[in-house]
């Protein structure tokens, strides 16, 4: 099994919002993109976007034949898709006739396959006498993430599952400014990403699923990641572009470069900075 360190790792700041993403729910009512503060002395800004993350989960089984059921715990780890942010300056804001210069400044600050590490969740089961067990991971609503996972009987005793699915995350980065001048201009960011929370949900049964089989599953949930789990990134160094006093946006990305926001105007070098 590939085993990951634990993540610790550090976002910037810059104010956002993100567009419809497929299957990713959009923000519930007061989640609304945000963006505050002062430029010069720091602006956060926020914004809802996807992380593609990986689990691992082992699961191991004990007192299969006792009443009301076995015993089960969860343990595992959880890899991160990763997170880009790009910096985009401009000399002019895009209008009719109008030639705009444009450059680009592009930066990791999540790097893809960094990972938390799940620690052990016991949890009591449900059917005695031997059951069937799968595994399912459900958003903190206990709405699905992935299909039923089939495990194994309880007495073959420890079992692992891996699944891969989207979760929507609170991206809040932080910008402050640099310089300005005729040789280009640069800012810094620093930040975080909040993760909506992860549950597996343990359900067992006395028989394998059949067409005319009765089937009344036993269920146990195990909180995998809290919603809300913060993973911080520390200062990435100065980025810049364009010289003079460019207007200045931002946009995140995947780690291959691919926005996954909209692209946001954070303001002018030398008026905002």
């Amino acid at each position: 099994m590939k085993r990951f360190g634990s993540a610790i790792v550090s976002l910037v700041a810059i104010g956002l919002a993100i567009a419809a993403f497929g299957a990713i729910a959009a923000p519930a009512a007061g989640e609304t993109n945000t963006t505050t503060g002062d430029i010069g002395a720091g602006t956060t800004v926020s914004a809802w976007v996807p992380e593609n993350v990986a689990f691992h989960t082992d699961v191991e089984a004990s007192g299969c034949d006792n009443s009301p059921g076995p015993f089960i715990t969860v343990s595992g780890e959880l890899a991160l898709g990763g997170l880009g942010i790009r910096l985009i300056f401009q000399n002019n804001v895009k209008g009719t006739h109008t030639h705009v210069e444009e450059s680009t400044a592009s930066v990791v600050v999540l790097p893809a396959g960094e990972s938390i590490t799940i620690p052990k969740q016991p949890s009591q089961g449900g059917v005695g006498g031997n059951p069937f067990i799968w595994i399912q991971f459900t958003d903190a609503d206990g709405n699905a993430l992935s299909g039923e996972i089939f495990l194994g009987r309880c007495v073959q005793g420890l079992f692992a599952a891996d699944a891969s699915f989207v979760i929507a995350a609170l991206a809040s980065a932080t910008v402050e400014g640099g310089s300005c001048s005729n040789h280009g201009s640069s800012i810094t960011l620093s930040g975080e990403l909040s993760l909506s929370g992860v549950n597996a949900v343990l359900i067992f049964r006395n028989n394998v699923k059949g067409p005319h089989e009765h089937d009344e599953p036993v269920t146990a949930s195990v909180v995998l990641v809290p919603a809300g789990m913060t993973i911080q990134f520390p200062k990435q160094p100065s980025l810049g572009g364009v010289g003079g006093n460019p207007w200045i946006y931002l946009e995140f990305t995947d780690v291959n470069g691919n926005p996954v926001s909209e692209r946001f105007l954070l303001g002018r070098c030398v008026q905002d900075f």
